[in-house]
């Protein structure tokens, strides 16, 4: 089995969230649940690895919690 990464991997972390939050930007609810269900399936096929994409599942599936 993979093993997720758990350190920061993301470059500009802030302006992606910032295009994430923009692309929603006037959806109605449907049509972002749509957007967001494409963008996951796009992201999922660049992941391409089933054992990782059921790792991060589950680890999505968690409730978050703030580390102190």
């Amino acid at each position: 089995m993979t093993t997720l990464k758990n350190d920061l991997n993301l470059q500009d972390a802030d302006g992606f969230y910032e295009q994430l939050l923009n692309s929603h930007r006037d959806l109605t609810e449907q049509e972002s649940a749509q957007l967001n269900a494409r963008l996951i399936l796009v992201l999922a096929n660049q992941v391409g690895d089933a054992d990782k994409l059921t790792q991060c599942l589950e680890l999505a599936a968690r409730p978050w919690r703030v580390k102190v």
